[in-house]
């Protein structure tokens, strides 16, 4: 039996379980996995228009979280139905949302209907992102998820696949080869760091693992070959931007990323203050305070300096054919940046299309 064939059963409702990671599953029978046409992620240079999500709301549960407006079409009629069959009301980031028979509809979207892959060439070797919405490797059951989906990815096309995780077990797909060692040259894995400090971090990622365990996960698998990227995202400001790119950048080992990502908080939705909040919470008075300083009304100014000074001090740290700073520009702002694209600053957001600064990704 192959690592894909061996979890089928787990993902459909009927073998699932209704709570994960403390929080109600519900599912949504969608028609895709498989997005093909993920602009937005393609300007960001994390795929090449491909994205692999196998849910909408995630097992873990972050302050920052800008998904939840993302799913605003689809996961209310989730949420009311649990309601009505419950009477409990629930708020989008209180569940998990899965697709229902996930690998059944990736392979409708990879299949022809003769059973011959739609996408057969071997040269294709695209890049495919996951996840967008949610952790692909929250618990042992969505990680074996994960691994059948990208099997079945693997084994038709000749795509690779760069996975992003909070957790600590992303390296079970290959040290236990849940995707066999013929496909591992095509993954390529990365952990969120934005901060260092599993203090600061356990305060606004909420059920997810400790960065230092995830910063082992990394030391692991850069240890035994496997390609790796960088994610020092989201950063709050700091008292000195260029110590912590210094430590950031030599925690995951620069040298040995092929790429990193970094930006400064998205401040979609209402991530910002839940962040805000999260860390008075935790009694982060000073990172509390600092935030606050840049945010708000008025102080457009202030978060431009806040992201500015974390660009430059990455820019010390990290080269700039691998550096992917995310900067979303407006009229008074791009100016500034687009003299910086030449360093890894990556530009986004309506002003940055209307003046062609944004371009296509084609990276691996």
């Amino acid at each position: 039996m192959t690592p894909a064939q061996s979890t089928s059963q787990k993902t459909t409702p009927g073998c699932s379980r209704t709570t994960m990671n403390g929080k109600p599953v519900l599912y949504r029978a969608a028609k895709t996995v498989l997005k093909t046409d993920a602009s937005a992620f393609e300007e960001k240079h994390l795929c090449d228009g491909l994205i692999l999500n196998p849910g909408d709301a995630c097992a873990y549960s972050c302050a920052f979280c800008y998904v939840g407006p993302m799913m605003r079409h689809h996961s209310p009629p989730i949420l009311q139905a649990h309601e009505k069959k419950t009477g409990e009301v629930l708020e989008f980031a209180d569940v998990v949302i899965r697709r229902t028979d996930s690998v059944k509809v990736l392979l409708g979207q990879l299949l022809k209907r003769s059973g011959a892959s739609k996408y057969p060439d071997d040269k294709d070797q695209r890049v495919v992102f996951s996840s967008s919405t949610v952790d692909v490797a929250a618990n042992l059951e969505l990680l074996r998820e994960t691994a059948e989906l990208c099997c079945k990815i693997l084994e038709l096309t000749g795509w690779h696949i760069r996975l992003l995780s909070k957790s600590h077990l992303l390296p079970k797909l290959v040290e236990e080869e849940m995707i066999p060692a013929k496909y591992h040259h095509r993954l390529i894995f990365g952990f969120s760091t934005g901060t260092l400090d599993d203090r600061v971090a356990r305060a606004f990622e909420k059920g997810t693992a400790l960065v230092s365990k995830r910063i082992q996960a990394l030391h692991w698998l850069q240890d035994n070959g496997f390609r790796t990227y960088g994610m020092i995202c989201p950063s709050l400001p700091q008292e000195d931007y260029d110590r912590f790119s210094q430590e950031a950048s030599e925690a995951i080992r620069v040298d040995e990323c092929e790429h990193v990502w970094s930006e400064p908080l998205n401040v979609r939705g209402e991530s910002l203050v839940k962040t805000l909040a999260a860390l008075q919470s935790a009694g982060l008075d000073k990172e509390a305070r600092q935030l606050a300083a840049v945010s708000g009304a008025g102080n457009g100014q202030a978060w431009e300096e806040y992201a500015r000074q974390t660009f430059l001090a990455h820019t010390k740290n990290i080269p700039s054919q691998k550096l992917r700073f995310l900067q979303y520009v407006d009229g008074k702002t791009a100016g500034w940046w687009a003299e910086q694209r030449k360093n890894g600053a990556v530009l986004l957001g309506n002003t940055a299309n209307a003046m062609g600064l944004t371009r296509p990704s084609g990276l691996r």
